[in-house]
């Protein structure tokens, strides 16, 4: 178990390989312990990094800063406190919020971004994901597999509250308008199952730009990482292997990527 000390705080990460640094960021359900397979995949290749956002797995539970701006704040301070430079962020919802908002924010540092269960509307949020205790959104989003069980024993430690505050706090992220600005080439994953995050309509993706490219999981739900590891893992590898700069579009040239969205 590795920490680091934020704002007086403990702060909870794990790392995993050598190489370029990549940030995963966890969702509203869960902790960094879900990343894990992924994680040991990347970490081939690359230095895996995943956090325990502020409230959620085994690092502090402090209401003040539940924010979406402190938890870009807590990237951040992480960033500089490890002396780690350019890097690539793979979020998955609440960690796709805040990893889109931290590039608009520093385009410099992120050399690309893989964004999974993104709303890119605030509606697109299922009311449930903000009202229900923990343990019922466990059920109701987490696969009864053992795949998921590291996940399932996490996802209790999260505080409640730090999930409602930052999806209280959507509708002031205007994300598409963030994706729309952004130069970043941005890959966006979806589980065409997800019950909690609504599919963007077809208006929508033809609005994200050349450097921005959506691919759907069909049979996945909230949690393609764990639904369809393999393929994820798949797709994780191949978007890494773009040059700096390339439209993730040109993944579409590969035949399981081949589900257009135009």
């Amino acid at each position: 178990m590795s920490v680091v000390t934020l704002e007086g705080e403990i702060i909870h990460y794990e790392v995993l390989g050598r190489g370029r640094p990549l940030i995963f960021l966890h969702g509203w359900v869960g902790s960094w312990r879900y990343w894990v397979p992924t994680m040991q995949s990347a970490s081939i290749s690359f230095r895996a990094y995943a956090i325990d956002m502020w409230g959620f797995g085994d690092t502090a539970k402090r209401p003040a800063m539940y924010t979406l701006d402190e938890q870009v704040k807590l990237l951040e301070n992480f960033l500089e406190s490890l002396g780690i430079g350019r890097i690539a962020i793979i979020g998955h919802g609440l960690g796709a919020v805040v990893g889109l908002t931290f590039a608009s924010r520093h385009t410099e540092i992120v050399d690309r971004m893989m964004l999974t269960g993104m709303p890119l509307e605030s509606g697109n949020v299922n009311p449930r994901l903000r009202s229900a205790p923990v343990p019922e959104l466990v059920d109701w989003l987490l696969v009864k597999l053992p795949v998921a069980d590291s996940a399932r024993i996490e996802a209790p430690k999260a505080d409640l509250q730090a999930i409602q505050s930052s999806i209280n706090e959507l509708q002031n992220i205007k994300t598409l308008e963030a994706t729309q600005s952004l130069s970043t080439p941005c890959l966006f994953v979806h589980g065409q199952n997800d019950p909690a995050i609504e599919m963007p309509s077809r208006e929508i993706l033809n609005l994200l730009p050349e450097q921005a490219h959506y691919v759907f999981f069909e049979q996945s739900g909230h949690f393609p990482m764990l639904d369809e590891t393999v393929k994820y893992n798949r797709l994780l590898s191949d978007f890494l292997s773009l040059s700096s700069g390339e439209s993730p579009r040109n993944l579409q040239l590969k035949d399981e990527w081949k589900r257009r969205v135009r």
